[in-house]
């Protein structure tokens, strides 16, 4: 245990210090030989040609990469929709047990073994604002899944895709800011996804109507969006409101 423990912490430690895409890779390459894998894959599960500041490290074989891009398999691939399924590390092996895989989906995993890919690992990473993604690492055709090692594994698929985010988004400029929101504006926006007005969220919060009409026109022009559907969809996706504020405690 006290070894995982110096392993869990060393690894941390690099993978926070890592100042460039090569040295991430580099690292990822010997940490998934020492966690007993082949491949790996930190990537945003969007189309690279309609994002090209998205995440995608990986050294999976080129016909791989191909078919995937070929196939346009970056939000449809099975490993990534399983991701929006759930918040932990899961084994490819557990696919079935996570959703309904459909012959396509069969055909893209047969696809995978036929270029040398064996059983893998995945780590979700879901940032709000930001395209969902994930850490994987795979093992080579034949080999058995290290079953010891998955604890140390998500722990450093969260951290690898960290570091990716990092580097690859932030240093450039791209990673989305959270907008600004004020506690009030924000009291605003959790009536407005319960579906009431302005005159209704005045009443119920003790101002005028122009006041709320005042607060929803900033926390509009603060997420750049013109409909209130608009602003509850961008205000969940950033995480200012939770489906727990909508629904009620």
């Amino acid at each position: 245990m006290r070894v995982a423990f110096e392993k869990a912490t060393l690894f941390t430690h690099e993978l926070n210090g890592v100042g460039t895409v090569s040295e991430l890779e580099t690292f990822l390459a010997r940490a998934s030989s020492e966690l007993g894998f082949a491949y790996f894959a930190v990537l945003h599960h969007v189309d690279l040609q309609s994002a090209s500041s998205a995440i995608r490290i990986h050294n999976y074989p080129a016909a791989l990469e191909q078919f995937h891009d070929e196939q346009h398999l970056a939000c449809s691939d099975p490993v990534h929709r399983a991701c929006q399924l759930t918040s932990v590390g899961f084994a490819w092996s557990e696919l079935p047990e996570i959703l309904q895989l459909t012959p396509r989906d069969l055909r893209i995993l047969k696809a995978a073994r036929a270029a040398g890919i064996g059983d893998g690992f995945t780590v979700p990473a879901h940032v709000p604002g930001e395209f969902s993604g994930s850490c994987s690492f795979a093992t080579a055709s034949g080999v058995p899944l290290p079953d010891e090692n998955l604890a140390l594994t998500q722990l450093v698929g969260a951290f690898a895709f960290q570091a990716a985010r990092r580097l690859t988004l932030t240093a450039q400029g791209t990673a989305l800011k959270p907008a600004h929101v004020s506690g009030r504006e924000r009291e605003c926006l959790i009536w407005i996804a319960r579906g009431k007005s302005d005159a209704e969220i005045a009443k119920i919060l003790g101002i005028s109507d122009h006041t709320v009409h005042q607060y929803v026109k900033q926390v509009r022009a603060n997420y750049d969006v013109v409909s209130r559907s608009q602003l509850v969809a961008r205000a969940l996706f950033a995480g200012t409101i939770s489906y727990l504020d909508i629904v009620g405690h």
